[in-house]
């Protein structure tokens, strides 16, 4: 009698499945086989979608969670894992989509937002990237794609965060096609990244807030990587990107530093964070997880939880400001519409303060 009892509460997302460890990092057709439990155990607030397919023909899946309503909701995008070698980014992805989804059936704050907002949630983005860092010890560090290189070059891999079209191939970039940080043979050359330009613009309407989650360096990232431009939000980012770091640091005491990519990081170009926000979401962040160097990009498990419970209260911090300041649109659309004015203008000038 209490197993049957269990088994029901287990398919109504009442107990979470004991399958899973969030304390170790998993391999790709691991996390493949937890989106499928999730969905499994939450069908009534969860589904899964492809969005396209990579250069080896594997597909990019990402969660859609929130309340069913029939109509087209708000939404906060987070993707994880564009850097291959960046484990932590899509263990924090799935961190995320465990706590939302117990949050979410013990009623309360998540269960108001996920009335008024939908998530939408890629574990992993780069897919054959992941999958290369997990074959031995000498690709653990792959950052790239795996499509080949140009005509006559041996190597493989583009940077997807240096193949989105804002301002594509002027800033932190190499031409390079051997080169970590190669940008690709134009914009949107790689298939994952046409995946998620393709699919976020049928609904960027929709779209308040975009999160692109990697490691290492403590930081939060606001547009642009263009010291040239500055995004016509850029207090209100910023005082959101303040909030979550200070959220995150009472959590272990860990500091995350926030601005610009320029001020604190380095001038970069073609990021998915600065594609977004030009393409009108109003707001958008990249976060750079633990560490500032220590291990780097292999930072041992015992340190995911941690990561991720700072990393949920300061994303959790965005998400309630998306949700009380941004959730019925009151400005966004003018915000939208100025954009669409000064990016025809940026045309025909660098040098425009948008």
């Amino acid at each position: 009698m209490l197993a049957a009892i269990l088994l029901l509460q287990i398919a109504a997302g009442l107990v979470e499945s004991a399958s899973h460890d969030y304390n170790i990092y998993h391999p790709m057709n691991e996390i493949e086989d937890w989106m499928n439990q999730i969905l499994f155990d939450n069908p009534d607030i969860v589904s899964i979608e492809r969005i396209g397919r990579t250069y080896e023909k594997k597909d990019i899946n990402l969660f859609k969670i929130g309340e069913r309503s029939g109509v087209m909701k708000k939404a906060i995008w987070m993707d994880c894992g564009i850097h291959a070698r960046e484990w932590i980014s899509p263990a924090f992805c799935q961190y995320f989509v465990k706590q939302i989804l117990q949050e979410y059936r013990n009623g309360g704050e998540m269960a108001e937002i996920m009335r008024k907002l939908d998530f939408y949630v890629t574990p992993v983005l780069n897919v054959d990237g992941y999958r290369y860092s997990w074959v031995d010890n000498t690709t653990r560090l792959w950052r790239k794609s795996r499509s080949p290189g140009p005509p006559g070059c041996t190597c493989y891999g583009t940077d997807l965060n240096r193949n989105f079209n804002a301002t594509w191939g002027t800033f932190g970039i190499s031409t390079n096609c051997c080169s970590e940080v190669y940008c690709g043979t134009g914009p949107l050359s790689e298939s994952e990244a046409a995946a998620v330009t393709r699919y976020v613009e049928q609904r960027k309407e929709d779209f308040l807030c975009f999160l692109t989650i990697h490691s290492y360096g403590q930081l939060i990232l606001v547009p642009y990587g263009n010291p040239n431009f500055t995004a016509p939000n850029y207090d209100e980012m910023m005082e959101v990107g303040l909030g979550a770091a200070e959220k995150m640091k009472k959590v272990h005491g860990m500091s995350y530093e926030v601005g610009t990519s320029p001020d604190i990081l380095y001038p970069n170009s073609g990021s998915s964070r600065d594609w977004a926000r030009l393409t009108g979401i109003p707001l958008s962040f990249t976060i750079e997880l633990r560490d500032n160097g220590t291990y780097g990009f292999e930072l041992p498990q015992d340190q995911i939880q941690p990561t991720c419970e700072e990393a949920y209260s300061g994303v959790k911090h965005i998400v309630n400001y998306v949700h009380h300041k941004k959730v019925s649109g009151a400005g966004t659309m003018a915000t939208a519409s100025l954009w669409a004015v000064l990016l025809a203008s940026c045309i025909t000038t660098t040098t425009i303060t948008l």
